[in-house]
């Protein structure tokens, strides 16, 4: 299977893309990280751009409810605004539909994300758990619930694909297992050929981006670093964004 290393890939042409990482409640940074695009493309003027926002947007951070809202109004302001589907977002859907049979909601921080919506969920016992769950879907907004519901788990503009987590090696591009688009990890971040696309990605923290010739990987732990990532591809031009507290 053909391959193509990052240094030779490119975006489509006239196209801005900014790529960005996991956001995790962190309404501030992507405020901040929408406000400075927004000057950049008043000022640059591209052909076309594109926002792709590579999922998380819940948990561990303060304010769940605000990023969703806020994607929400800007997606509907300019639909060249893309959100995509992440773990997290996926397993808010999962506890209110299921409750925490697995326990994922409540170690991955949904508490965090129950407090944005102003609810308590107390992990205590089933019956508090099972408690705070229906008052947590209750108290969320139905589009709210329509946005998680309607994330995509892929997108991919000229050279590259975009997604939460990554892609399994070898798979074809429009093969690629859903859960392994939000979950996989060390088959993918492990394996050092090329892929049919240069994969952008976010879902495994690490304190600095990594640029690798088959991966760029833009979790820099918002939620806790105080600092939101994002690649920008303009056409062959790559390079790297940030915005901190």
């Amino acid at each position: 299977m053909p391959g193509i290393h990052l240094r030779d890939a490119s975006g489509p042409r006239d196209m801005r893309l900014y790529a960005i990482g996991d956001v995790h409640g962190r309404l501030d940074l992507l405020k901040a990280m929408h406000a400075e695009i927004r000057a950049e493309l008043t000022r640059d003027k591209p052909g076309d751009w594109r926002i792709i926002h590579l999922g998380d947007y819940v948990d561990r951070g303060p304010d769940a409810a605000g990023v969703i809202q806020f994607l929400i109004d800007r997606i509907a302001e300019d639909p060249r605004a893309i959100a995509l589907c992440g773990n997290h977002d996926a397993a808010l859907l999962d506890f209110l539909r299921d409750g925490d049979r697995t326990q994922m909601f409540r170690r991955f921080g949904g508490s965090d994300t129950a407090r944005s919506y102003g609810i308590h969920v107390d992990f205590s016992t089933e019956e508090t758990a099972e408690a705070g769950r229906a008052a947590l879907a209750a108290a969320i907004p139905q589009a709210h619930l329509d946005f998680l519901r309607g994330l995509p788990r892929s997108a991919t503009f000229g050279d590259f694909i975009f997604c939460h987590a990554g892609i399994r090696p070898g798979v074809p591009l429009e093969r690629q297992d859903p859960q392994d688009l939000i979950w996989i990890r060390e088959p993918f971040l492990f394996h050092t050929g090329l892929h049919p696309k240069v994969v952008v990605h976010g879902h495994t923290p690490c304190e600095e981006p990594e640029v690798l010739a088959n991966r760029v990987n833009v979790d820099t732990l918002a939620y806790a670093s105080g600092r939101l990532t994002a690649l920008v591809i303009d056409g062959a031009t790559k390079r790297l964004f940030e915005v901190s507290e």
